[in-house]
C-alpha cells in the first residue's frame, strides 16, 4: 500500500505536469494543499464517483479556484469520469478541465469558483441548505439528510470582503457541519502577504463565533486528521482549520515563493521536484498501486447503497414526506402549482399599486404552493416586501424555516443563494434595492454562468424612490442586468405584469431572473386575453390605433403609464400611436422574428423609448433616428414627482419629443 506521502505526490505530479503542458495555470496551491486533500478525501469525504449527484454526498468546494488542478487530480484519482486525457487538455477549448472549476463542465465540481471568496460563501449556502433540508425532512430514527460541507480557501479569499460577510453570518447561524481549511502559506501573486495582510485570522474567526484549530502542519497527516476530528466534534459552530503549508511544496528552487503561484514551474524545476519528491514516473503516469490507494468507487457505492436502504425505510415510515423530498431533490415543480392564477387574480383585482407590493401578493400566493421557496433580504424586508405571511426565519436554534435575514450583506447574499441553489432542494430568492445590486453583481454573474436558478427582487427601481437621492437612485444598473448573458430581467408595468414576471422566474429552472420593482404606485392597465397571453413573451402591443401607427412608444415599468397618457394626448391631436410594453427585453429578443416584427414592425415608423434609466441601451430598439427619453446623469434628492418632471418624464415632454421627431421624419 502506498504511503500517504506517495498518494499526495500524485496530486503534485499531475498538477505541475498539466500546468506545464498548458503553459498556463497555478501549480503552487495544489502542491501545497495535496497532503490536506489526501487526508480529507481518503479518510472523511462521503461521495460516490459513480454518481456525482447523489443527494446525501458531502459537498467539497475549492474556493481558491485558481488551484483547480488540485480538484481535477482528486476527481481523476478517486474514480470520477475524468480521464488522463482530460487532465492533459487542461485549460484548452471545450475541455472538461477549464482554468477554474465550472459547474456543469466536470463531474464532481459542485460550484463555479475563481473570483476569490465566492466559493467560501457558496459553501455557507450549501451548509445552510443541508441544515434546513434536514430540519424539514428528517424524522426520529430517520436522518435522511446528513452530510458535511468542506471548503478549501487561501489568503486571497480572506482578503476579499465577501469572506467577512459570509463568515460572520455563518458564525451567527451556528453552521456546525461547515469546515473550512485555510491554506496559510503566506504567499499571493505579488509576493509575501505580510506586506498587505497581517490580520490575526484565528481571532477574527473566533470573534465570528467559529471554532478555530490553529497552527496545523499542513504537511503532517496526523495533525490534519486530529484537526478534522476536532471540527467534526463541534456541531454547534463552523470550524476553521488553519493549515501552515509551503506553496509549491516539493519544487526545490521555487517552493515558498510567488514564482510557483501563477505560472508553470518550467521543465528543469519539474525534474528537480520529481527528484526531491521521489516521484520517478513520467509525466501524466500514475502507477496502478497509487490508483488503488485513491480509488473511492467501491466505498462510494457502498455509502450510497446504505443511504438508499435508509431512504426505503424512510419511505415506508413517511411516504408523503419521502415523495416530497424526492420531488424537491429532482428539481421538479409541484404538479399542483397554479401559477396562472397569479395572473388571473391580479387582472381581476385591477389594483394600481407599487410593483413591490404586487410582488408580495405573488409570494403570498406562491409560498404555500412552493415549500422549496427560500427567501431573504439584505436587511430591507419591510421595503423589499419579501417576508410573506407564512415566512419563517431560520436561526441557530430554529432550522426548519424558509427565510433568512441576511443582514446588510448583499454580496454574501448573492453567493450564498448560489450555494443554496447548487445544493439542491430549494429555489432561492433574495432582495435589495436595485442600486445595491452592484454589491452582489459578481455573484449574479456567476449564477448566470452556472445556469443556476436564483430570483433577485430588486426594488426602488428608479429616480422614483425620491428623497433618498442619487446614492440610492439606480441609473446604469438596468443596462448591466440586461447585458448579462443568461440572466432574464423583468421590469413590470403593473401588478399583472409582476405576476407574469414571477411566473416566468419560477418556471425558469436553469437560469437566474431579476425582478425590478417600483417603490411608487403604478396604474393598472386594461388588457384583453390576447394581450394577457403575450406578456410572457417579454413585449407586446398594449395599445394600438385603428390606422397604421405614425409613431411607436416603447416603455417599461413606471413609464408605461406615462406612455399611455402621452398616447392619449397625441391621439387627441390626431396622431395614430402604438404603445409597446417591453417588460423583459431578453425574453422578447428570444421570440421568433415573426412575433417581434408584429410588435415592432421593421419599417420606418418613428420610435420613442421611455425609461427612467440610462439611455444607451435603447438604441437597439429605436435606431439612431429615434428618440430616447431616459437618464443621462445621476439623479437628485427630491420628491419623486418633482424628479420625474425635472428629468422630462412628463406627458408634455413626451408629446413634444414625438412631434419634433415626426416633423424631422417628414422633412428628411
Amino acid at each position: 500500500m502506498p504511503s500517504r506521502f506517495e498518494l499526495a505526490n500524485a496530486i503534485r505530479a499531475l498538477s505541475m505536469d498539466a500546468v506545464q503542458k498548458a503553459k498556463s495555470g497555478h501549480p503552487g496551491a495544489p502542491m501545497g494543499m495535496a497532503d490536506i486533500a489526501e487526508v480529507l478525501w481518503n479518510d472523511y469525504l462521503k461521495h460516490n464517483p459513480a454518481n456525482p449527484h447523489w443527494a446525501d454526498r458531502d459537498r467539497f468546494v475549492l474556493s481558491n479556484g485558481h488551484g483547480s488542478m488540485l480538484l481535477y487530480s482528486l476527481l481523476h484519482l478517486t474514480g470520477y469520469e475524468l480521464t488522463l486525457e482530460d487532465l492533459q487538455n487542461f485549460r484548452q477549448l471545450h475541455s472538461k478541465t477549464p482554468g477554474h472549476p465550472e459547474l456543469g463542465y466536470t463531474p464532481g465540481v459542485e460550484t463555479t469558483t475563481g473570483p476569490l471568496g465566492q466559493g467560501l460563501a457558496n459553501a455557507v449556502g450549501m451548509a445552510i441548505a443541508e441544515r434546513t433540508l434536514a430540519a424539514q425532512f428528517n424524522q426520529p430514527g430517520h436522518d435522511i439528510i446528513d452530510h458535511h460541507t468542506y471548503v478549501f480557501l487561501g489568503d486571497g479569499c480572506l482578503m476579499e470582503g465577501i469572506s467577512h460577510e459570509a463568515c460572520s453570518l455563518a458564525g451567527t447561524q451556528g453552521l456546525g457541519k461547515l469546515t473550512a481549511f485555510y491554506d496559510d502559506n503566506g504567499i499571493s501573486i505579488d509576493g509575501e502577504v505580510e506586506g498587505w495582510f497581517t490580520d490575526d485570522t484565528a481571532k477574527r474567526f473566533e470573534a465570528y463565533g467559529w471554532h478555530v484549530v490553529p497552527n496545523v502542519d499542513g504537511h503532517n497527516p496526523e495533525e490534519i486528521r486530529a484537526a478534522i476530528e476536532l471540527a467534526r466534534n463541534h456541531g454547534e459552530r463552523p470550524s476553521l482549520i488553519i493549515c501552515k503549508t509551503v506553496i509549491g511544496f516539493g519544487a526545490p528552487n521555487k517552493q515558498g515563493t510567488e514564482e510557483c503561484h501563477g505560472s508553470p514551474l518550467g521543465e528543469h524545476e519539474i525534474e528537480a521536484a520529481r527528484e526531491q519528491l521521489g516521484w520517478k514516473h513520467a509525466p501524466f503516469h500514475v502507477p496502478e498501486e497509487i490508483y488503488k490507494g485513491w480509488d473511492a468507487t467501491a466505498r462510494g457505492q457502498q455509502a450510497e447503497q446504505d443511504w438508499n436502504e435508509r431512504l426505503e425505510r424512510y419511505e415506508q415510515a413517511h411516504p408523503e414526506l419521502a415523495k416530497e423530498l424526492k420531488r424537491r431533490l429532482k428539481g421538479d415543480l409541484p404538479t399542483t402549482l397554479n401559477s396562472e392564477k397569479l395572473i388571473e387574480d391580479a387582472q381581476e383585482r385591477g389594483e394600481s399599486i407599487a410593483s413591490r407590493k404586487a410582488s408580495l401578493a405573488c409570494l403570498n400566493a406562491l409560498g404555500p404552493q412552493l415549500p422549496e421557496l427560500f427567501g431573504g433580504s439584505a436587511d430591507l424586508a419591510p421595503s423589499n416586501l419579501t417576508f410573506w405571511k407564512d415566512a419563517r426565519a431560520i436561526n441557530r436554534d430554529h432550522h426548519g424555516g424558509n427565510y433568512l435575514h441576511y443582514g446588510v450583506r448583499e454580496f454574501a447574499m448573492g453567493a450564498i443563494m448560489n450555494g443554496i441553489g447548487a445544493h439542491g432542494g430549494f429555489i432561492p430568492y433574495g432582495a435589495t434595492f436595485l442600486t445595491f445590486m452592484e454589491y452582489m453583481h459578481n455573484a449574479v454573474r456567476l449564477a448566470a454562468l452556472m445556469n443556476q436558478q436564483a430570483i433577485y427582487v430588486f426594488t426602488h427601481d428608479s429616480i422614483g424612490l425620491g428623497e433618498d437621492g442619487p446614492t440610492h437612485q439606480p441609473i446604469e444598473q438596468m443596462g448591466a442586468l440586461r447585458s448579462t448573458p443568461n440572466l432574464s430581467t423583468w421590469r413590470p408595468a403593473d401588478a399583472v405584469e409582476t405576476a407574469v414576471a414571477w411566473r416566468s422566474a419560477i418556471k425558469r429552472r436553469g437560469a437566474p431572473t431579476a425582478l425590478v420593482l417600483s417603490r411608487q404606485n403604478l396604474p393598472h392597465q386594461q388588457r384583453d386575453q390576447q394581450q394577457l397571453a403575450e406578456i410572457r413573451r417579454g413585449g407586446y402591443v398594449l395599445k394600438d390605433s385603428d390606422d397604421p401607427a405614425e409613431v411607436i412608444l416603447i416603455a417599461t415599468g413606471s413609464e408605461v403609464g406615462l406612455a399611455m397618457e402621452a398616447a392619449g394626448a397625441l391621439e387627441a391631436k390626431g396622431k395614430a400611436v402604438r404603445v409597446v410594453s417591453l417588460p423583459s427585453t431578453d425574453t422578447f429578443d428570444a421570440q421568433p422574428a415573426s412575433y417581434r416584427e408584429s410588435v415592432l414592425p421593421p419599417s420606418n415608423t418613428p420610435r420613442v423609448a421611455i425609461e427612467a434609466s440610462h439611455y444607451a441601451y435603447w438604441y437597439k430598439y429605436v435606431g439612431l433616428n429615434g428618440r430616447i427619453i431616459a437618464m443621462h446623469s445621476f439623479g437628485e434628492s427630491a420628491p419623486a414627482a418633482d424628479l420625474f418632471k425635472y428629468y422630462g418624464f412628463t406627458v408634455e415632454n413626451v408629446v413634444e419629443q414625438v412631434e419634433q421627431l415626426l416633423e424631422e421624419t417628414a422633412t428628411a
